[in-house]
């Protein structure tokens, strides 16, 4: 190899390296613009051996669509289903000091003991899902800023937030599903989608752990107020997310960001989590086509922020937990697409009539 040679591939691994570990915002937005699509060869496999299965074209409905969604964002076909990894990421919120939760905030350093004892509801479900559980946690004695005052984070925190979301992502896993736990984290996912979106402060804002009407509107009030004087005219979605969101949800959106590149399909969970990465919706059209939505939670906020950014769930149970248990419980149902679409038999194996030609599918060939 020439020295130009050699020169010239140092810099493209130097270009890679950039792109899958942003420094800066403006390298995260550069990432954002460059993300890789659905591998259309692995699709069309999908969808070709789902017109021979031994089935009605479209009588599966949506399990359909998810086998061919996860192959198509992972890249091969069949979709595969071992090797799922549930990540928690918990943090805690200065914003708490208001009184916006029902708890105080060493819950979650509480809870995150819970979870690595393996004592919270999401373990329970992780095992029965046969998903493998980790808890990413910031330091918790660090609480992001109270936004009512200042910014949550400045840049060099919140991209620190954004890489340890990102190294938090194995390379070979055939499904991520994120969750989080933060006393507080509602409001900072509240403010979130009134800033992205609009809308009136009641729109967005819930009772989050179970506050009463009194905690309520100071809640209510507190967002609005961190809105008008915290957001920029105009801010875009990341210095949005960088304002109003906490370390836990700002790691979610770099988890979200690594698991595109590594081509790792995601489950998203509650609304926090939704809001965590709405920003990258909004900052880039598609940026989260490789996640679905598992379900819409309890929160008010939650089933219109899915419509924002154009998610259909795939359970409503009522479910107001977080902790990645909604994601989690998810899990079999897509395992079960998965076994359908890779072992049920074709027409032609089982030896059964497939559907007869129309005459006007015939007209048309």
């Amino acid at each position: 190899m020439t020295l130009d040679g050699y020169l010239a591939e140092c810099e493209g691994y130097f270009m890679a390296y950039k792109l899958t570990s942003p420094a800066t915002i403006s390298e995260l937005q550069d990432l954002l613009s460059r993300l890789p699509g659905p591998d259309e060869s692995a699709a069309a496999a999908a969808r070709a051996r789902e017109l021979k299965l031994t089935k009605p074209q479209g009588a599966l409905g949506r399990l359909e669509d998810i086998a061919e969604w996860m192959s198509s964002w992972q890249g091969q076909h069949p979709p595969r289903t071992e090797n799922i990894q549930v990540r928690v990421f918990a943090a805690n919120h200065g914003v708490v000091k208001h009184g916006v939760s029902a708890f105080p905030p060493e819950v979650t350093a509480q809870m995150v003991a819970n979870f690595k004892a393996g004592g919270a509801a999401v373990n329970q479900l992780a095992i029965d899902a046969n998903a493998e559980l980790s808890v990413v946690a910031f330091d918790l004695n660090l609480p992001s800023s109270d936004f009512t005052e200042e910014p949550s984070l400045d840049e060099e925190r919140f991209m620190r937030a954004i890489q340890k979301g990102m190294k938090s992502v194995p390379s070979r896993a055939s499904l991520l599903c994120i969750g989080e736990m933060g006393i507080g984290n509602t409001t900072s996912a509240a403010a979130i989608c009134l800033g992205l979106f609009g809308g009136q402060p009641t729109d967005w804002t819930g009772r989050g752990t179970g506050i009463d009407n009194i905690a309520l509107a100071k809640k209510t009030k507190i967002i609005e107020t961190a809105v008008k004087t915290r957001l920029k005219k105009n801010a875009g979605g990341l210095e949005i997310l960088r304002c109003l969101g906490g370390l836990e949800l700002v790691a979610m959106a770099g988890a979200v960001l690594a698991a595109r590149i590594k081509r790792i399909p995601v489950l998203l969970d509650g609304f926090v989590a939704g809001a965590a990465v709405a920003p990258l919706h909004v900052v880039q059209q598609g940026s989260l086509d490789h996640c679905m939505a598992a379900h819409v939670s309890a929160e008010p906020g939650h089933r219109r922020l899915l419509k924002k950014i154009h998610k259909q769930p795939l359970l409503d149970l009522g479910l107001r937990l977080g902790e990645a248990s909604g994601a989690t419980l998810a899990i079999p149902l897509l395992r079960a697409a998965c076994a359908c679409h890779n072992g049920m038999a074709t027409f032609t194996e089982a030896a059964v009539s497939g559907r007869k030609t129309t005459t006007e599918e015939k007209r048309k060939r």
